[in-house]
């Protein structure tokens, strides 16, 4: 491929000019693009529901069968190097990247929604609907999700630190199956278009969702009104941190950001369960990992299909919560194959799977249970607070506690911080993806990382500012369903390439591998 400059435009301005083409109707004609928008979601979801589950419960079968079997000891490099990154600096960035600040949100109030829809049998606002919406929300945050964000990387990996292709992209990791015909030609640039469509959208929506996170907790700290200027001034000073995050890179920016921030979450989490109602909360905690195991099945795999009437919380949230998942899951697995050059194939998929769904069960555990104790003790009548608003309860509940200011500032830092780590890595990715440059040796260059933070910004920021961000939430929802056959596509590469190079006899870290042996053997001889 004939490369000039830093950038591939034949990918990158029309996935750009998709997205100023879509976002302009959206703007201008809001409500009614919402509605077309949401007819069609919903639609898809109704027909496509028990699609969406299976898609989850295979995708983690899937990993546990790349892990432990012949795949899972398959070094992504070279198997004599070691990883760039300890295992805590691995997962902490793993953690950050899979979680973002949504668990804060998440983590909180998501226990309200179940608690006011409950499924059929339960009461609103039971001890059991409550139980039952924490353990939910762990739900959320687990295998399922985890393994639809990392079954791509595998392919991508060993495309980029094993077969060492210059270039980071999907239509290489998919050349196995499409040949060099079709991946040099219409399909792979189709492929490579709909990745940078699918996370610039995504990046967009959720720097324009991700603000009031911050926004709302700032106006009860300092008594101000929530403002489209606050949002601007909030806005700014987050792109400033994640640009010069993804500025510095891998090693300087995101891995530092990622590990600090692990730290800070963790002595947030021990300030709740000392300054607050910590014997409840592990009470709390206990009681939900118990109903999760109870009711895991059910989350998994209930469409509701003998009930009449409108499907409850539980099952429609979790087939469009798949389904979101799904279009975050190429930039996810492109970023976990950018990091993972040393690890093994095993490392990687089971790091991904486990680390961001014990944090984030742990988040759940602690941040739900201070809520649910402020509403049993009648404290704040927060199951109608969240009907109003539900990003204005969690200032409400955070004030509850001693030193409620520092709360609330504490928690706006880690927020934050996750926003700043969850962008700078797509920024990052985004900038290695289109970059020219051969990505299984540098970086992406530092301008272009720059350039895309700008062009997300401001697309965000329009948006936001015009409307437009809703229906952009929904066409990045509704990118989920290709995504989930492109997913399929992947994981049958990754498995054709192992094979082709018989890797798990030629690519793993022990030195005495029977292919190895049988030459040592020969030379003797």
């Amino acid at each position: 491929m004939k490369k000039k400059g830093l950038i591939d435009y034949r990918i990158f301005l029309p996935a750009l000019i998709i997205i100023i083409a879509i976002s302009v109707p959206l703007a201008l004609y809001e409500s009614r693009s919402l509605e077309l928008l949401n007819g069609i979601f919903t639609t898809i979801v109704e027909v496509f529901s028990w699609g969406y589950l299976w898609f989850g419960i295979i995708l983690v079968g899937a990993a546990l069968y790349f892990s432990y079997s012949k795949y899972g000891d398959i070094v992504l490099g070279d198997p004599s190097e070691k990883p760039r990154l300890t295992l805590f600096e691995y997962a902490s960035i793993l953690i950050a990247m899979g979680l973002g600040s949504t668990i804060m949100r998440t983590g909180m109030l998501q226990w309200t929604s179940v608690a006011n829809n409950p499924p059929a049998g339960m009461d609103a606002g039971s001890p059991e609907s409550i139980l039952m919406g924490n353990a939910y929300s762990m739900f959320l945050w687990g295998f399922q999700v985890f393994a639809i964000f990392v079954m791509i990387a595998p392919a991508m990996a060993y495309t980029l630190h094993v077969k060492k292709k210059p270039m980071m992209r999907m239509s290489e990791a998919a050349r196995p199956v499409f040949g060099d015909k079709l991946t040099d030609g219409w399909a792979g640039r189709l492929l490579d278009i709909l990745f940078l469509l699918s996370i610039m959208t995504g990046a967009a929506v959720t720097l324009g969702l991700g603000a009031p996170i911050i926004t709302y907790n700032l106006s009860a700290l300092l008594n101000i009104d929530v403002t489209f200027g606050l949002t601007l001034i909030v806005t700014i000073v987050w792109v400033a941190l994640f640009s010069f995050s993804a500025y510095l890179g891998v090693e300087k920016g995101i891995k530092r950001l990622s590990t600090f921030n692990i730290y800070l979450a963790g002595a947030f989490t021990v300030f709740i369960l000392l300054a607050g109602p910590g014997v409840f909360i592990l009470n709390y905690f206990s009681d939900s990992i118990a109903s999760l195991f109870t009711n895991y099945l059910s989350f998994s795999l209930n469409t509701d299909s003998v009930y009449q009437g409108a499907a409850s919380h539980v099952q429609s949230n979790t087939v469009f919560w798949f389904a979101y998942s799904a279009t975050w899951a190429m930039l996810h697995s492109v970023f976990a194959a950018r990091i993972s050059r040393g690890r093994t194939i095993r490392e990687m998929i089971m790091t991904y799977l486990l680390a961001p769904t014990l944090l984030s069960w742990i988040a759940t555990g602690v941040l739900g249970g201070l809520g649910v104790h402020r509403y049993l003790t009648g404290e704040l009548p927060i199951l109608d607070m969240v009907k109003d608003n539900r990003m204005a309860a969690i200032p409400e509940i955070l004030a509850t506690l001693p030193l409620g200011g520092l709360a609330i500032v504490v928690f706006i830092i880690v927020a934050l911080i996750f926003l700043t780590t969850t962008l700078d890595s797509t920024t990052y990715t985004i900038a290695a993806y289109t970059s020219t440059l051969d990505m299984s040796k540098n970086e992406p260059p530092k301008i272009l990382r720059i350039l895309v933070a700008g062009i997300i910004t401001v697309i965000s920021l329009v948006l936001m500012r015009i409307g437009g961000l809703a229906p952009l939430e929904v066409v990045s929802g509704l990118m989920g369903l290709p995504i989930i056959f492109i997913t399929f596509l992947m994981i049958y590469s990754a498995k054709k390439m192992m094979d082709q190079d018989r890797a798990w006899l030629t690519n793993v870290r022990d030195k005495e591998t029977p292919l190895k042996r049988s030459k040592q053997k020969t030379k003797n001889e």
